[in-house]
């Protein structure tokens, strides 16, 4: 296996990183402490091209590869979890499209969010349905040539400031088969019946928009429906495999931003004489850090090759990645507050931040919990 990263996905790297150094940096605290959409920095990322950039050129995008996105995401997620959500979520639910969308959808959908005069979502979880899927109330009857939408959908990234969103509902309460009754219907914001509530208070990644749907008689055309109906549950599936690797990629960026931070901060404070970085203790906690970080890097960088490759183990493989990326992350975090002691415990270093960030990604996209089951599930070839 080739370790080795082209000369133009170290480029990526570098340029993302300078980016996100130069305009996110500066104003990552102050978006967080006042928990607003960075609309500013999100103009400055699509001159970067840096939105839907894994869509095809004809759409807008640089056709990056899933590999590319991890590399973009790990860069992002290294200077702010908050504002690099914002960025590489712009796009969300946009696999669906690509993957199941007619042409039509594509053109009419993808190039916005490219040109970043839209974001868009995908509305999945509810009130009482968050990893059981196929648990939603959320329902869409045919009337004509028309869906009408009904329900409520819950902690939807870009939710009050989505211009359309990639929605899960029942459509076909009677069938036998648990997984064969739902489907993926496009919604688009401005309809008649749709409302969107912020959430705040969130614990972290504040910068990111986060919102309650509500679905009132919502009225779309039939050509909103993505994909063949009765679909909507394999191809959410198969959507979380990309996902799923992708959080991944935000935990390892978070693990390296604090990782990075720890040693900065090391090296400079000073107790009993000398730079604290002198002291075994914290040389092994930077030690584990690094190494850890390391491991779950390889292990993300796999799955998203895997995705790529269409290889038969991804689905165990991207869980295996975000279960342990995501505990890396939060260890590291934790470990950097640690070794700032004090000073990590107060908003004055951006460790306290990235602590907070770093949970989520033991949250969403199906929780540790989740994860474990979905890879016991494969190792025994069982089926959902």
């Amino acid at each position: 296996m080739d370790y080795a990263l082209s000369e133009e996905q170290r480029a990526v790297k570098e340029e993302v990183r300078r980016f996100a150094e130069n305009e996110i940096a500066p104003v990552a605290a102050e978006y967080d402490r006042e928990e607003k959409y960075p609309h500013e920095v999100m103009e400055k990322a699509t001159e970067m091209g840096l939105p839907g950039a894994h869509f095809p050129v004809e759409y807008g995008g640089a056709g990056y590869s899933t590999l590319e996105m991890a590399l973009i995401t790990e860069e992002l997620f290294a200077v702010d979890p908050g504002i690099g959500l914002c960025i590489s979520s712009a796009g969300f639910g946009a696999e669906a499209l690509l993957e199941f969308g007619t042409d039509e959808q594509k053109e009419e959908y993808l190039p916005p969010i490219t040109a970043g005069e839209s974001v868009m979502g995908a509305a999945i979880s509810e009130p009482q349905a968050g990893s059981d899927v196929t648990s939603i109330d959320t329902h869409a009857e045919k009337d004509g040539d028309e869906w009408v939408l009904n329900g409520n959908k819950m902690w939807i990234t870009n939710g009050s400031v989505g211009d359309y969103f990639v929605v899960m509902c029942e459509t076909d309460p009677d069938v036998d088969d648990r997984y064969a009754g739902f489907s993926q219907i496009l919604v688009e914001a401005d309809r008649d019946g749709f409302g969107a509530d912020k959430i705040t208070g969130k614990l972290g990644i504040r910068a990111s928009d986060t919102a309650e749907l509500v679905f009132d008689d919502v009225r779309v055309p039939e050509e909103n429906l993505v994909g063949q109906r009765g679909m909507g549950f394999l191809q959410l599936m198969q959507f979380f495999d990309e996902t799923r690797t992708s959080v991944a990629a935000q935990a390892v960026g978070i693990a390296k931003g604090a990782t990075e931070r720890a040693l900065e901060y090391a090296e400079e404070r000073e107790q009993f004489g000398q730079s604290i970085s002198r002291f075994q203790a914290v040389q092994h906690k930077l030690a584990d850090m690094h190494t850890r970080t390391e491991a779950a890097r390889q292990l993300t960088y796999k799955s998203a090759w895997s995705v790529d490759e269409a290889e038969d183990d991804l689905t165990a493989l991207a869980s295996m990645a975000k279960e342990f990326a995501s505990r890396v992350a939060t260890d590291c975090a934790d470990e950097a507050v640690q070794i700032h002691g004090g000073a990590g415990y107060v908003d004055d270093f951006d460790v306290g931040r990235l602590y907070r960030d770093s949970k989520i990604t033991q949250i969403y996209e199906g929780t540790t919990e989740i994860q474990k089951n979905i890879i016991a599930r494969e190792l025994l070839g069982r089926g959902y």
